[in-house]
């Protein structure tokens, strides 16, 4: 019985992670898209790019979130309420938060290739930065541990849709026809660097959240032993 309630509690958990992830990396194409349009600027990505990174970098994280193990801590929980959402105890606003991050990066590469560059570099870049922060945000859903305080490497399935998403996203901007077919262009190394940089900053975003968030917590349960020692 106690296994089960274990495998019922990770499989919970790892449909919300992949829903979490899901629905984020789709709000953050769609901010970068829409405040665009809103800003008044080109289009930040085409609709090809836009069909590649859905493909490509949505769903490989996405299923390898859903081959998570059991967290250390999953038996230590409060059973959860039936009648509660799946998007319940903030599960919403971390969403829409981390979904505007992600679009918000990818119109920051965006207009810093457009305005150093050009509109076709900068398409490059944001087309390399928005699959580059999905494959690293899909880490940072992993758990609500500080990912520098987790064995990234246990789950093979997600260094794996890491590796796979990380080879085809910049293969396709490397292997010149292809390029062309995604109207891409070559970047050169300061151009790079300014993407990868972009891409790699959700890391330390979601880290503040993670630790504002774990600090609320304790007062919370403090509050409530309070609480319970006034009765």
């Amino acid at each position: 019985i106690v296994e089960a309630v274990k495998q019922g509690r990770n499989i919970f958990d790892n449909i919300k992670k992949a829903i979490h992830f899901l629905i984020a990396t789709n709000i953050g194409e769609i901010v970068a898209i829409f405040v665009g349009l809103l800003l008044g600027i080109k289009s930040p990505l085409l609709a090809i790019q836009l069909l590649w990174i859905n493909l490509v970098t949505d769903s490989f994280p996405a299923i390898a979130l859903g081959l998570e193990r059991a967290e250390t801590d999953i038996m230590n929980r409060l059973p959860r309420n039936p009648k509660k959402s799946i998007f319940a105890d903030g599960l919403w606003g971390k969403i829409i938060t981390e979904g505007t991050m992600l679009g918000m990066l990818t119109l920051l590469a965006f207009s810093i290739g457009t305005k150093k560059y050009g509109v076709d570099v900068g398409r490059t870049m944001a087309f390399l930065a928005l699959g580059l922060l999905e494959l690293i945000h899909a880490f940072n859903i992993k758990s609500e541990e500080s990912i520098f305080k987790l064995n990234i490497f246990e789950n093979k399935f997600l260094v794996g849709a890491f590796i796979l998403g990380a080879v085809l996203q910049i293969g396709v901007v490397i292997i010149e026809p292809i390029a062309q077919v995604f109207k891409l262009v070559q970047l050169n190394t300061t151009q790079w660097l300014y993407t990868i940089v972009i891409s790699i900053s959700p890391i330390f975003i979601v880290e503040i959240q993670k630790k504002l968030n774990s600090l609320k917590h304790i007062e919370i349960i403090n509050e409530t032993v309070e609480y319970s020692k006034s009765k």
